[in-house]
Formats: C-alpha cells, sequence, structure tokens
C-alpha cells in the first residue's frame, strides 16, 4: 500500500520501491563512497531560488506568465565549456525575447541544462556484430564508446556529473548577472550563422522595438529600466538517477521541508511514473515544483492518482503537467486528460512537449523530427486548451544553439538528405537556433490568437 504521510519520508524512501532505469554497478562500496562524497558537497541551488520559480509558474498557470523550458536531449562532460553554454543561454534568450513582445506577459525561462547527465532507454543491452554490452544511459553513468570498460557504471561520474553540473549554472549565473541578457543590447545575442537566415529581418524588428520602447520610457520617466537589465535563469533535469538526487536532497528547517537542491524543477518521465515506483516514492517527498511528463498510454486513473500523489494540497505552481502526444494522437488523447485533471479539482500548469512524441526514423536509419509535426502539434495544443477554457501555459524543447542538422524543415527546408552535414545529437534530435526562433515567433502568433 502506498503511504502519503510526509511526516514518515525520507530521500531514501524510495529505496524499499521497484526502482526503473537505474545502473546496475558491480562495486556496491565504491558507489557507496561516491553517494557519501556527493551528499557532504555544498547544494547547486538554494531553497529561497526554488520557491520562487514556484511562484512564478503559479502564475502561469492562471495564464500571467509563460514557461520556455528547452535545452538539450542530453548535456554532455564535454559540453561543458563556455562557447557551447553561451550559444545555449543566447538561443532561450532569443526566444524569450520574441514570445515576451508578443505575449506582454512575463517569459519563466528554464533551461535543460546543469544536471540533465542521464537519460532512460528503452533496452538495458545494446547489441553491435553480435556483441551486447550495457545501454549508454548518460555522461552520469557510462561513457557512449562501444567497449567493456565505456560501458561499465562508474559511481564517480556521479561526481563528475555534479561539478559539471555546478560549473554549468555557476558560468550561466555569471552571465546574467554580468548583463549578458540586458535588454537594452539584444542585438548581442545574436549568432553568427544566423547572419544570412530568413527570419533574421523579423527577430530584428523585435530587437528594435523593444530597445524604442525602453529608449522611450526611460526618456520620459528619466529612470532607467532595472529589471531590464537582468533576468532570471532557472535549471531543469529529468530525476531520473535516485541515488544523484538522493544525495543532493536536503532538510530546510526554516521552511520545514525537503528540497532537492541539485535543481529548481526536476521532472519524472513517462518510463518511471508508476504509482507504485520508486520515482514517484521520491518526488512526492520533495518541496520543488515538478514536472510528469504524459503520453498516451496514461489512463485518466493513472493521471488522476499521481496529481492526489504529488500534490495532495493543491499547492499552486507545485506541478507541471508536460503532454507529449504526437502529431497523430493529441486530438484523442489531450482532450481526455484535461478532462480527467478538470475533474479532480485540482490546478495543474499545462505545457507541450511537442518533440517527443514526433520522433521518426528516416529510410537511412537516422533519427530525427519533422518540423511541421512540431509546429502542427503545438497549434493543436493552443486549439483545445482554448476550446476546453484550459489553459496552455508553456512549452518544453529539445534545442541547442549549435548550427545542427537534426531535425528536418524549417524555414531553410533542411531535407532527410541535409542531415548527414552536422548531425552531433547521441540520444534525440535538437532544434538548431534557426529552428528554434522560427518556432518561437510562430507560438508567439498562435498565443495571440488563443487570447
Amino acid at each position: 500500500m502506498r503511504s502519503t504521510d510526509n511526516n514518515a519520508w525520507q530521500p531514501t524512501s524510495w529505496q524499499v520501491r521497484k526502482a526503473q532505469q537505474q545502473p546496475v554497478y558491480d562495486d556496491a562500496a565504491q558507489l557507496e563512497r561516491a553517494v557519501a562524497d556527493l551528499a557532504r558537497l555544498p547544494p547547486i541551488v538554494v531553497s529561497w531560488e526554488i520557491e520562487k520559480l514556484r511562484s512564478h509558474l503559479a502564475a502561469a498557470q492562471r495564464g500571467e506568465a509563460f514557461l520556455l523550458q528547452g535545452g538539450d536531449c542530453a548535456e554532455t562532460f564535454a559540453d561543458c565549456e563556455s562557447d557551447h553554454l553561451a550559444k545555449q543561454l543566447k538561443v532561450l534568450l532569443q526566444m524569450s525575447l520574441v514570445l515576451l513582445q508578443a505575449m506582454k506577459r512575463p517569459v519563466i525561462r528554464v533551461g535543460r541544462f546543469a544536471g540533465q547527465y542521464a537519460k532512460p532507454r528503452s533496452a538495458d543491452t545494446e547489441t553491435r556484430n553480435g556483441v551486447s554490452l550495457p545501454a549508454y544511459r548518460g555522461d552520469l553513468v557510462n561513457r557512449p564508446e562501444f567497449s567493456a570498460e565505456a560501458r561499465r557504471a562508474d559511481p564517480q561520474l556521479l561526481l563528475r556529473g555534479y561539478e559539471r553540473a555546478a560549473l554549468t549554472l555557476n558560468f550561466i549565473r555569471a552571465l546574467v548577472d554580468g548583463g549578458f541578457a540586458d535588454l537594452h543590447h539584444p542585438e548581442y545575442w545574436d549568432l553568427g550563422f544566423m547572419r544570412d537566415a530568413p527570419l533574421r529581418e523579423a527577430y530584428e524588428r523585435i530587437v528594435h522595438s523593444i530597445g524604442d520602447a525602453l529608449d522611450f520610457f526611460e526618456s520620459l520617466t528619466g529612470q532607467r529600466v532595472g529589471d531590464a537589465n537582468h533576468v532570471e535563469f532557472f535549471a531543469s533535469h529529468e530525476g531520473l538517477h535516485l541515488l544523484y538526487e538522493q544525495a543532493q536532497t536536503r532538510y530546510i528547517a526554516r521552511q520545514e521541508r525537503w528540497y532537492n537542491l541539485s535543481t529548481h524543477m526536476p521532472w519524472i518521465g513517462m518510463r518511471t511514473a508508476q504509482l507504485d515506483g520508486a520515482h514517484v516514492e521520491y518526488f512526492r517527498g520533495i518541496a520543488n515544483p515538478v514536472g510528469v511528463k504524459i503520453s498516451a498510454g496514461m489512463s485518466d486513473e493513472w493521471l488522476q492518482e499521481l496529481v492526489a500523489v504529488l500534490n495532495p494540497n493543491n499547492q499552486p505552481g507545485r506541478l507541471t503537467l508536460i503532454h507529449r502526444f504526437g502529431v497523430k494522437e493529441i486530438e484523442q488523447h489531450l482532450p481526455r486528460v484535461i478532462e480527467a485533471v478538470r475533474r479532480t479539482g485540482q490546478t495543474v500548469l499545462w505545457t507541450c512537449d511537442p518533440m517527443h512524441g514526433n520522433t521518426e526514423t528516416t529510410s537511412a536509419g537516422v533519427k530525427t523530427r519533422r518540423f511541421e509535426n512540431i509546429m502542427r502539434e503545438l497549434d493543436l495544443s493552443f486549439r483545445i486548451h482554448r476550446e476546453l477554457g484550459s489553459i496552455l501555459g508553456g512549452v518544453h524543447i529539445e534545442l541547442t544553439g549549435e548550427d545542427v542538422t537534426e531535425c528536418t524543415g524549417g524555414a531553410r527546408g533542411l531535407t532527410d538528405a541535409d542531415l548527414q552535414r552536422a548531425y552531433k545529437s547521441q540520444v534525440d534530435p535538437r532544434l538548431n537556433c534557426e529552428q528554434a526562433l522560427e518556432l518561437a515567433m510562430l507560438i508567439a502568433e498562435r498565443s495571440k490568437q488563443s487570447t
């Protein structure tokens, strides 16, 4: 029987439940030492940042803000370098600028970074040329090279993951605090390879309109708009590796609650959202705002129980439901789940992940996503929420600031043949900066139609 007594909850409570998608380590003593070392290290985030994000998400529930959550499908340790991180920050800033100008309401910027080092796999093993080895589960667990040593689950990678996450968030904070995101100079956020992009002219019009508005207000009042010098950024990742999450979970006495201090907003994937599973048991006890990915395989009853377990007090900003049905199934299933949650009396933040349900494989065996399907799912999401009197309060996008060719379509009309030019992802295909910016512009248009 599932316990709902939070007074009895501890960060280790999940260990009596069945834990899906966890790596198998061959040295228990080494693993125990690594987890103990991780538990002694300073937290990556702090509780008041988490509470601030929760209040922002509560505003998004009411339609007073919009959540932009995006970043790499899976971070790698090699990507923890300044140029890559600055480009990730730039593309999210560009997208948020477009949304801010169109929606006329705050944009909550949450990156899929500083901890997105573990990935669920459809199989525990991978076979090549008759040789089977453990699957690559992300840099937090093992290494991508196809050898027995590389695929061994290494406990020391938990510590390296913590270090890379801390370095990443420290650099992002330094850029933001140093004025990198100053709305007075959004032209500095441009990316070199977009100089000839079809969307550049439209983006520059938005930049100039915001700049002119700031100049007018400051000339009129004689005061500089302080909030335009600094924007808030929050971190998120899938809370998949439970020992990693457990080690950074702390009891904050002044709040009288447990917090996962490895990130601001962890989420649960569909593969680990079992009601009697270890992940739901862990997530129910932390005070962070949390997300849950939902798709066609989740029944109404399952979803309703998840809502009750994860947010028993109906706390505003606590629970985000990230629907990811795919363009072929969204019209059948999104109305169903909206009504199922409505029957609980709970208020949640609805966001759309148009990426995961639209993954396909080309005739050459390359995993990709079609831009038109991504946009179509978003179109349908806005329409369905509007027709049912619900609010689509955000989007969840896998993207990169790099000039990759992993998703087809978009303004430049990338084809299957173009994928080979710059396909870099080791896991899932991502939108490049140009496609991400185009998506933001299209979302801005649809949001106007939904008001």
